[in-house]
């Protein structure tokens, strides 16, 4: 049972107004690994997979910048002996089952060699995935608030959804993620997930809930966000980065960087500001030892080419 008097980072976070935007941990390739669990605090280093091919494929994913993430159906619950991964990326989703730990390394060869033609053992995937954090050993909240939005959502897409280990950004749990596009959603509740993966899907970005895309680093993710709030309701790829440069340090706050970007029904492009700020120093996850200050991202306007 949990204590109520206990500090939970994402009550806390909420109260603080901690931004969501640009919070969204960049990553353009992800490896998706079946586990049932259960997750210790380093979930993929403390799977249990076989140390050898385990060494394989974290190899592999830190030559193709990906990142690894166990998965499991909510409730934990695994109908056969065999599992399924995943390996999501610019080229498309492929999967393929394993039921051995050797059969991973099929897994490896797919990172290695992105460009081959996709088919056994790694078959095309259509339909989005969408993780649900619900990696709880590593933070209380993410458990706690993540289970039921899983729950929720695996009600009407059961075959989409995942509880995966840590995505990031544990005070801004329930956190989802949606792929192949990227798109990281947080402090959402069961209803509000629903219904912002189902517009999601039906291509309008709900930009009230949403921390970033993991194709972006975070100020140009500010921008993108600032874009879709301002000018929405847009597609998910709808708004295009054109161009982006960095400035500063100045005027006694971090730098800047000048994302110019393409958005539908802006014929001459838009122009953002995004000024990096550090917030007061606070307690950011449940497990933390000691208070850190976050970044926010302010953001301005103005029409492309235009000066200010």
């Amino acid at each position: 049972m949990s204590d109520p008097g206990a500090f939970r980072c994402a009550a806390a976070a909420l109260r603080r107004g901690d931004p969501l935007v640009g919070s969204a941990p960049p990553a353009r390739t992800w490896l998706l690994l079946e586990h049932p669990g259960p997750w210790r605090v380093d979930a993929v280093a403390g799977s249990g997979i076989d140390s050898g091919v385990l060494g394989s494929l974290t190899s592999a994913a830190g030559r193709r910048g990906a990142r690894i993430l166990l998965i499991r159906r909510p409730g934990r619950v695994s109908a056969s002996p065999k599992k399924r991964w995943f390996l999501v990326g610019p080229d498309g989703t492929r999967s393929a089952e394993w039921a051995s730990d050797r059969d991973l390394l099929h897994a490896v060869a797919a990172l290695d060699d992105p460009a081959r033609e996709p088919g056994r053992p790694a078959a095309p995937v259509a339909q989005p995935l969408l993780l649900v954090c619900t990696h709880g050993v590593h933070d209380t909240c993410c458990a706690m608030r993540g289970r039921p939005v899983a729950a929720a959502l695996a009600e009407y897409w059961p075959d989409a959804v995942w509880e995966c280990s840590h995505v990031g950004g544990d005070r801004f749990a329930p956190n989802v993620v949606v792929l192949p596009d990227g798109y990281y959603y947080g402090q959402v509740d069961p209803e509000s997930a629903v219904a912002t993966v189902r517009a999601h899907l039906a291509g309008a970005v709900d930009a009230r809930w949403l921390r970033g895309m993991s194709a972006y680093p975070p100020p140009v993710q500010a921008a993108v966000v600032g874009a879709y709030a301002r000018f929405g309701p847009l597609a998910p790829g709808a708004v295009t980065v054109v161009e982006s440069r960095r400035i500063g340090p100045e005027g006694g706050h971090g730098w800047t960087e000048v994302v110019e970007l393409a958005v539908p029904g802006e014929p001459v492009g838009v122009r953002a500001h995004v000024l990096a700020v550090r917030r007061p120093e606070a307690q950011l996850t449940c497990r933390a030892v000691r208070e850190t200050p976050a970044t926010e991202y302010e953001v301005t306007w103005s029409a492309a080419g235009v000066t200010g």
